[in-house]
C-alpha cells in the first residue's frame, strides 16, 4: 500500500454514525451518501475544512452508535483517504475495511491540529506531520491486504477468479 497523503481534519471523542452520516440521509439515494457524510458534526462546519483525500484525525469510539454500514460508506464516497482514532466502534471499523475506508487505530489527535499535512505509512506504521515522524502498532497484514483490492468483496472475488 502507498503512502497515503493528505490535509488533517481532527475531531474529538464518541464521534457517533449520526454525525458521520445522519438518519435523515438513509433515505437518500445510495450513490449520493457521501453529500451528506459528517452532516450531523455540531461546532465544526465539515466542508468549510474538507478537501479531497482530506485525513480524519479522531479520539476514542470512532464510529460508535447505530451499526448502519452506511455512515463509512459515506466517508468513502466523499474520498475521505483515511480515519486515525485512538480507538474505533468494531462495528463501524469492519464495515469501513470491508468496504476499502482505510481505518487505523493510533492514537495521535492530540498532536495534531486541523490543517496539518500528513504522510501516513500504514505497513510500516508511521504518520509524519511537520517534520516530525510519529510511530504506532502498523496495520495488520490481512487488512492492508484487502484494502488494496479496494475491500473485502473485491478481494474475495480476486482470490476465487470470479469476475
Amino acid at each position: 500500500m502507498e503512502i497515503i497523503k493528505g490535509k488533517v481534519i481532527v475531531l474529538g471523542d464518541d464521534v457517533d454514525t449520526d454525525q458521520i452520516l445522519p438518519g435523515y440521509a438513509m433515505a437518500e439515494p445510495y450513490d449520493q451518501l457521501g453529500n451528506f457524510a459528517m452532516a450531523g458534526l455540531a461546532g465544526l462546519d465539515f466542508k468549510s475544512v474538507y478537501e479531497p483525500g482530506s485525513i480524519i484525525v479522531a479520539g476514542r469510539n470512532f464510529g460508535c452508535g447505530s451499526s448502519r454500514e452506511q455512515a463509512p460508506i459515506a466517508l468513502h464516497q466523499l474520498g475521505v483517504s483515511l480515519v486515525m482514532a485512538k480507538g474505533f466502534a468494531r462495528i463501524f471499523r469492519r464495515n469501513a475495511i470491508n468496504i476499502g475506508l482505510p481505518v487505523w487505530a493510533a492514537d495521535i489527535a492530540d498532536r495534531l491540529k486541523t490543517g496539518d499535512l500528513a504522510e501516513v505509512d500504514l505497513e510500516k506504521g508511521t504518520v509524519a506531520v511537520n517534520g516530525t515522524v510519529y510511530e504506532f502498532t502498523p496495520m495488520a497484514p490481512t487488512v492492508l491486504k484487502t484494502l488494496e483490492y479496494g475491500g473485502l468483496i473485491p478481494r474475495v472475488r480476486a482470490e476465487l477468479g470470479i469476475e
